[in-house]
């Protein structure tokens, strides 16, 4: 029996039901000599059981510091100085994650045992000195009571499912004597051996070439449906988004801008920022001159008033979009929320990524 096995399982309430994580008003600060930087500024979304969340945006935008945020892995001079994550576990009941203390049992059980995390480059992820086996049997050991015969049997047999050939030799390599895509593998098998509710997925295909990142976004995929968990995929790959994804959170500055189900998202976008990095897509405009967002991301000391996107942005309006703060995420439809003034009047760009993937 695993030690979450004998944790007796709550009677589930209707958001437990249908969620397995709820963020609200997140927010995490950096504090610099050049003053406080909002990296995460009031992020609220939830993921639903069994489904795929992507979060979208350029470099810089909050995605990492987000994710690593849902698991209290932020480091000094950062800090959570607001907002809830609420986990929905089917195995321990309700935990709001951000009010644990850093050295208690629920955040060590939460960390690595009922979420998981596939961080963004394989090398770093994995020690050089240890092992593949050592590695897979550690993530077990930590959160299931097994002996280190059962321990290894589980881990050849994730070794196994995660596509590895000759499971049980890679079990006493070193990952200098593996490629890059069976290390990405290996640290797909450490984060799902102990079979999480949510799986957090860093840019799981960077550096990577092309063919490697269709196999392991598919492996994800099959092995999401075989344990049964949900997703948060960080990625600015919106060909990755349209092919894995149920619903899209894209990020600007810290805050989520737009948000909806991937295929409405993708086909009319709403926030002009979405709309122009549709635009800036090879795949989608063949024969013309490649868009490009005007500009650059400013820097988190210098967000400009009003809307954080206007100074980029073709629709802004002087007066109006330029003036107070940031506009509030807010519904537009069933299922559509979206952090512009100008959302209405704004004609949504015909996107064919959701199509072309088969969506």
């Amino acid at each position: 029996m695993t030690a979450s096995e004998s944790v007796p399982r709550p009677s589930p309430s209707s958001r437990q039901d249908d969620f397995v994580l709820e963020v609200t008003d997140l927010r995490t600060y950096f504090d610099t000599d050049d003053g406080v930087l909002p990296a995460v500024d009031g992020v609220t979304f939830s993921i639903k059981r069994g489904q795929t969340l992507a979060l979208v945006g350029e470099s810089g935008c909050g995605k990492s510091v987000t994710s690593h945020s849902l698991l209290r892995l932020i480091q000094r001079p950062g800090r959570i100085v607001g907002g809830k994550i609420l986990l929905h576990s089917a195995r321990a009941g309700e935990i709001d994650i951000a009010q644990l203390k850093e050295n208690s049992r629920q955040l060590f059980q939460v960390r690595g045992g009922l979420i998981s995390m596939i961080f963004q480059e394989p090398m770093t992820a994995l020690s050089p000195v240890h092992t593949i086996g050592d590695q897979v049997t550690e993530a077990i050991f930590l959160h299931q009571k097994v002996s280190v015969a059962e321990a290894r049997r589980l881990a050849i047999e994730m070794l196994g499912k995660v596509g590895l050939s000759a499971p049980e030799q890679r079990f006493s390599q070193y990952p200098h004597e593996i490629s890059g895509g069976m290390r990405q593998r290996v640290v797909i098998a450490m984060a799902l051996v102990c079979r999480p509710e949510l799986l957090i997925a860093d840019e799981p295909t960077t550096a990577l070439d092309v063919t490697i990142q269709a196999q392991i976004l598919s492996l994800i995929k099959t092995l999401q449906r075989e344990i049964g968990c949900s997703v948060l995929l960080i990625t600015h790959d919106l060909g990755v988004v349209a092919q894995t994804a149920d619903e899209v959170a894209v990020m600007y500055l810290g805050r989520i801008v737009e948000h909806g189900p991937v295929r409405e998202l993708l086909k009319n976008p709403r926030h002009p920022y979405t709309q122009g990095l549709l635009q800036s897509i090879p795949a989608l405009n063949r024969g013309t001159r490649l868009a490009s967002i005007p500009g650059m991301v400013p820097a988190l000391t210098a967000i400009p008033p009003g809307c954080p996107f206007h100074p980029r942005c073709p629709h802004a309006q002087t007066g109006r979009c330029d003036h107070g703060g940031a506009p509030p995420l807010r519904p537009i439809a069933p299922g559509r929320d979206v952090a512009c003034l100008r959302a209405e009047e704004i004609a949504g760009v015909a996107g064919e990524v959701a199509s072309a993937s088969g969506k």
